[in-house]
């Protein structure tokens, strides 16, 4: 059962090789973790790695490398991770994923192989190629060590600002909120997930009592677009210290609009959907917005 415990071997594992998150004071009660600065543009590295050098440490790693089923920023995250250590990685990804992602994908040196319209049947592809090839199948959310690397995150947020009593983070599969959770709960903090009105699995899974499958549209959805969330999310999701809510894609227009007018930060629609259902700060609560990433065409905030 993924516990504290995982974060804490997840960032001695990959200590050193990861950008410590910047967080910024932005307004009283505020602050923004600038996780999009992180390599590769979004937190997935930290659970790229993560997975990574575990295989590696533990004599797992096959020589037909790792491959993975990505709307665009896990494969980014797998491709460089895999880069670090010389592995070959093969990346399968919807073919709606934005060509900002793919092209970036191809100069991290990944194989990239385009198959259907939504996640799922690119993680179909990427099962049937792992048993035919022997490669290492990871995942973008739903495995432990992907999970546990993306919980560092909330280590380090804690590191820079102790006052932080509450952490906003967007949800696709689950893997960022999973980590966020474990590690919240370790150091007192609340979470608040939040979801696109029409990509909503995590908020899906909470109401039916078990991971559902759920249609998938938004204009997140290239980052938030999971079908179904995972059993450990939903897990932590029933904690006491987690909320969840749902924001219309029209309020994550306007949160990335706003994070570029205001700020000049440009994030993806994931990013923003976390500053679109950010509560607000109480007397005496400090409230943190992960801006999870940044892999976006900057071409489409200009007006």
């Amino acid at each position: 059962m993924f516990s504290y415990d995982d974060v804490k071997a997840a960032r001695e594992r990959i200590e050193g090789r990861v950008r410590p998150v910047a967080v910024a004071r932005v307004a009283d009660g505020w602050s923004f973790a600038l996780e999009h600065l992180q390599h590769t543009g979004t937190f997935k590295a930290r659970g790229a790695l993560n997975f990574t050098t575990a295989a590696l440490e533990s004599g797992a790693m096959p020589a037909a490398g790792i491959t993975i089923a990505s709307g665009g920023n896990a494969g980014l995250a797998c491709a460089w991770a895999a880069t670090q250590r010389g592995i070959p990685a093969t990346v399968f990804v919807p073919e709606t994923a934005p060509a900002v992602k793919l092209d970036r994908l191809r100069e991290l040196g990944a194989e990239v192989r385009p198959v259907g319209r939504e996640y799922a049947e690119a993680a179909a592809a990427c099962a049937e190629f792992a048993a035919e090839s022997g490669a290492l199948a990871s995942h973008a959310y739903d495995h432990p060590l992907i999970a546990a690397g993306a919980g560092t995150l909330l280590d380090e947020i804690v590191a820079a600002r102790p006052t932080v009593t509450t952490v906003v983070v967007a949800v696709g599969g689950g893997g960022l909120f999973t980590g966020v959770a474990a590690a919240a709960a370790e150091h007192g903090i609340r979470v608040v997930a939040v979801e696109p009105e029409n990509c909503r699995c995590l908020n899906a899974a909470l109401a039916a009592g078990e991971p559902v499958d759920v249609p998938v549209d938004s204009v997140a959805a290239d980052s938030l677009g999971a079908r179904r969330v995972s059993a450990e999310a939903l897990r932590w999701a029933g904690m006491p210290h987690v909320s969840s809510v749902l924001v219309s894609d029209a309020a994550i227009v306007a949160a990335r609009r706003l994070l570029w007018r205001e700020h000049r930060l440009a994030v993806e629609h994931a990013a923003a959907a976390a500053l679109a259902g950010a509560p607000e700060a109480g007397p005496g609560e400090e409230v943190c917005v992960v801006l999870c990433g940044a892999n976006t065409d900057p071409r489409s905030l200009v007006d």
